[in-house]
This record gives C-alpha cells, structure tokens and sequence, in this order.
C-alpha cells in the first residue's frame, strides 16, 4: 500500500465503507453529559438526539488532537505506506485541518494535508475520488488536481428541522431565531468556499423544498457538461430527505442517485434533528470513478 488515505469522522461514511475503500478513520469528539465521546464510533446521531430530546444540556464537539493523527500516520506506515493522503472538514469548521497539519510535521512518510472545504458527503464523494484514483495507480500529484476541480463543481444546500441549535451555535442570534420561529422561516444554508453561509429562506416547509430543487435546478443549467452525482443528507428525517429526492425527479432533473446518509453526532450538535438536504456534484470526470 504505497498510498494511504486518512480522513476524519465527520465525512459520515460508515466503518464497512471506510473499510472497503482501504481509508482510515480519525474521530472528532462529542462532549455530552460528562462525557467525551468518539463520533460515530461511540456515539450516533440517533443517541445524541434522543438525550437532547430526553432535556440533556447541549453537547459540544472538539477535533482530533496532532497525536490521534500521528498515530493514524504511524498505523499506515506500519501498514506498508509510504506516503499518506490526508482529506478533511473545511478548515474554517473545525481545527481538524489544523491538527492533521501538525502531526505531518514528524510523520514517519510524506504527508498531503487536503481541506476538503466540505463536511459529511461532500468530504466523502471526494475520500471515495481520491480511494478509485489510488487503485488505479494514481499518486498524489494526479489525485490532488482532481479533488480540487470535483470541489468547485460541488453544491451543498440544507435546511433545518428547528432553529435553536443554529442559534445555540452563534449562527444566527436570539431574535433572530425566536422571530423566524413565530413566522416558521426556514432558512436556506450552503458552504460558500468552506463557510457556512445564507442561500435564501422560505415560509414552511413545502416552499424551503421548492427553493431548494430550484437551487440545484440553476446549479445544473450554469454546468450543462458532466454527470450530475446528487447525495441526501438528513439528521432523523429520513422522509425528508425522500421527499427531496422525489421532488428533483418531478422537476426534470436527471441525476445519479449517490443515496441517502445521515450526518453524524458531530455536525448534528450544531444544526439538530429534522435537518436535511443534499450534495450535488458535477462530476466531469466519471470514468475516474466514484
């Protein structure tokens, strides 16, 4: 295995996947209750919902330390690598970045840091880009480029199930949250170059779905070339997000199903249950597989 790739929890692909992609796995951390928990790997969104729900104050989450990635580079080293390729949550979400930058400075192999500028499966259509390029014999001078160009075609949009975890958070603030309550505003969000930022907002629910098949409908007609690889994303609210998916069929969207997935424990500390949404990406280069 001359070419190792690391990636955080947040990336929300399950261990079997992980596993069959040959990709480790760096946890972020959930602090809840008085205690500190390992994303999905000793926690789930399911349980970290259901204490919240239950009146449990609210959790607070914290990346990876240097020494949790050094030992995951020493892990691939001693697993036959001799290079490593590291893919992250966008450094302005989260001092994972950071961490994994800092553990590279003594790794026993040359280490590639990547900021994905992404979270959940927008990270891991990129961690499964850069595992098929691998198996195909690509180094990481060829794989790099690549990751570059699938993030800049790549369109996230979100809405959330309730607004107090947005203002818990600092996103947005008490007023703010308590007035677009009253008149049930939904809000839109997106990541603008990593950022989590405004896309719009609707009144109710069925407008936020009509807004957010438009979004993804001037997406697509701005980047006509390519395949268009569309993954849902929820927290609780499966439904949700196949209400999503039926909607871009009416609409006339013609799009590769990547499937449905829940965000973790993580990211879900920050927006809450009921939140849903997709990654879309223009994939201009399909034969390099996905």
């Amino acid at each position: 295995m001359p070419l190792a790739i690391v990636t955080d929890s947040t990336c929300d692909l399950s261990a079997q996947e992980l596993a069959d992609l040959n990709v480790g796995r760096v946890p972020l951390y959930v602090h809840f209750q008085g205690t500190t928990y390992k994303d999905w790997i000793e926690i789930t969104p399911s349980e970290l919902m259901r204490g919240i729900e239950g009146g449990a104050d609210t959790p607070t989450t914290s990346q990876p330390t240097p020494e949790d990635f050094a030992a995951a580079y020493r892990d691939a080293v001693a697993d036959g690598a001799d290079e490593i390729l590291v893919i992250t949550i966008s450094e302005t979400l989260s001092g994972t970045h950071q961490s994994a930058n800092l553990a590279a400075k003594d790794a026993p192999a040359p280490v590639t840091v990547f900021d994905s500028r992404n979270a959940s499966i927008g990270a891991a259509m990129m961690v499964r880009r850069a595992a098929a390029m691998r198996d195909a014999g690509k180094g990481v001078a060829e794989i790099v480029p690549e990751l570059e160009s699938l993030r800049e075609h790549m369109l996230l949009t979100f809405t959330v199930g309730t607004l107090d975890f947005l203002q818990k958070g600092g996103r947005i603030g008490r007023a703010s949250a308590l007035l677009g309550s009253l008149l049930n505003i939904k809000p839109l969000l997106t990541l603008d170059d990593g950022v989590v930022s405004a896309a719009g907002r609707a009144r109710g629910a069925k407008k936020a779905l009509k807004e957010m098949v438009d979004r993804l409908v001037k997406h697509r007609e701005a980047q006509p070339q390519g395949d268009l690889v569309v993954a849902f994303i929820h927290i609780e609210d499966e439904e949700a997000a196949d209400r999503l998916r039926n909607a871009l069929s009416e609409a006339g969207l013609s799009f590769t199903d990547a499937g449905t997935y829940q965000m973790g424990a993580v990211i879900g500390v920050h927006v809450g249950p009921g939140t849903y949404g997709y990654y879309a990406a223009i994939d201009t280069s399909p034969e390099l597989g996905m």
